[in-house]
């Protein structure tokens, strides 16, 4: 009798955040990433808090790459009950090794923070996801691979790691499943990178599969070409020196600091850039980015030959490194034009808060926003350009001017996306499309089925059986 194998779609369906799979074969099963949802604070604080208890009792995961919303609930879940091993790439393991504790740590600032308001009012108080020591835990179960090197999670499970070009140590996940004469290949993408971006390799493509899990982010958009690039940021940032202002770039501290940072980097090299100061504003991103430099085999042939010719490429002369509080709360008082890069990406949490309160009034700053930007985040109001925003509870005016720079976008367009779901063959006998919002989702299944491929957009929650 052939076992039954289900896929249940507990996170990022229909939705961009909160990634959470489980594949359950028979009496076994096994998780595909467990991601922090981001999004309206009372949903997010819900959400990530209920893990499914299907997702807890599982036997093993794996995680297709550091991004929060792929790793950043890993600790709820073995808080929950999960007793099992964490796979993934070797950079992913060195990168989760900052990313969960520095989340952590959030989550118990943010709440004590929070914590003293809601005393006052008589509230109920918010308790932390997680702490360090809970985030230690989750740690100690990582078990890193190499690219392309079979392990088995569980039995009747072998499972592949491809390069998927997304950030440092991303993959997609190959899992060849084979019980009782019962033989099928299942794919999940994870987040699938560009073509051509600096620092990393192309995204490969798994092997031939019969049922493909894939993002759909951007599936009803293209974005800027990479060559772009760095002709986006300089000019952003010409326009800004020219009013005397400040630029604040709201960035993910992992990769998306890293690559505007080499960015810098070559623009002040070629001379396209007058040398100006760049502050990097994270303690996180710089943390990240000494893990950066233990992993070069990740990069791809360009930024190989940028470090033998120039040294490296996340470090010049005029860019300094912020880690403590005093030396951040200076930057307010920094007289000349300069460029301020600050994590969170999505304008959620963290020190980017407090440069955008200070800056985020004045027309002769601007705001550069190099990445996607999910609804319900400050993030995502700035790129629409609301007349006003609320920071730290106080609605200010954004007078600052807006760029949006989509040629840094580290995922995938719509026809990179096609591309890649063409490149995995013919046979493949079901599509789920996941990781995105309902409208690039449905903008991309209705592509694909006019293709002759079957898709299906799964709901929140929703089990699907696979024949």
């Amino acid at each position: 009798m052939q076992p039954e194998l289900k896929i249940h779609f507990l996170g990022a369906a229909q939705t961009v955040t909160g990634s959470l799979y489980v594949v359950e074969l028979g009496d076994r099963s096994l998780v595909v990433d467990c991601g922090l949802y981001q999004g309206r604070r009372a949903d997010a604080r819900r959400i990530n808090r209920d893990v499914p208890k299907l997702a807890a009792r599982a036997d093993a995961a794996i995680l297709t790459h550091a991004h929060i919303d792929h790793s950043g609930n890993l600790p709820t879940l073995v808080k929950r009950g999960f007793t099992g091993r964490i796979h993934c790439t070797s950079a992913t393991a060195d990168l989760c090794e900052s990313m969960l504790r520095d989340a952590a740590r959030i989550q118990v600032a943010d709440a004590r923070w929070l914590n003293k308001k809601r005393h006052l009012r008589g509230d109920e108080e918010i308790i932390p996801l997680y702490d360090e020591d809970d985030a230690q835990r989750a740690l100690g179960v990582f078990v890193p691979h190499a690219y392309q090197v079979p392990f088995e999670p569980i039995p009747g499970v072998t499972a592949r790691l491809f390069d998927a070009g997304h950030v440092l140590g991303s993959a997609s996940v190959c899992l060849d499943i084979e019980l009782s004469g019962f033989k099928r290949r299942l794919v999940f993408s994870g987040d699938i990178g560009r073509k051509n971006l600096p620092i990393l390799r192309d995204p490969q493509l798994p092997p031939a599969a019969d049922y493909v899990v894939m993002e759909s982010t951007y599936g009803n958009r293209l974005h800027a070409p990479v060559e772009q690039m760095d002709e986006q940021l300089a000019s952003a940032v010409d326009a800004t020196l020219r009013r005397g202002g400040k630029v604040i770039v709201p960035s993910f501290a992992l990769e998306r600091t890293q690559e505007i940072v080499f960015a810098f980097n070559r623009l002040v090299q070629s001379g396209r850039l007058a040398p100006l100061a760049v502050f990097v504003d994270s303690p996180l991103a710089v943390n990240l980015t000494e893990v950066f430099r233990r992993h070069p085999e990740c990069y791809d042939e360009a930024a190989s030959a940028f470090d033998a010719a120039h040294g490296d490429p996340f470090g010049f002369e005029q860019l300094q490194m912020i880690e403590s509080v005093q030396e951040s709360k200076r930057l307010n008082d920094f007289a000349g034009p300069a460029v301020i890069i600050s994590a969170s990406g999505m304008c959620e949490a963290g020190r980017i808060l407090h440069h955008l309160r200070n800056t985020i009034e004045n027309p002769n700053n601007s705001v550069v926003i190099v990445g996607y930007q999910a609804a319900h985040t400050l993030g995502r109001r700035i790129v629409e350009r609301r007349e006003r925003v609320k920071i730290f509870g106080v609605e200010r005016d954004l007078n600052a001017a807006v760029f949006v720079l989509n040629a840094f976008s580290a995922h995938a367009d719509r026809a990179e996306l096609l591309d890649w779901a063409e490149g995995c063959g013919e046979q493949v006998r079901q599509f789920f499309l996941v990781h995105g919002e309902v409208e690039p989702a449905q903008a991309l299944a209705e592509t694909l089925r006019e293709r002759g491929r079957d898709v299906v957009i799964p709901s929140p929650g929703q089990a699907v059986a696979l024949s």
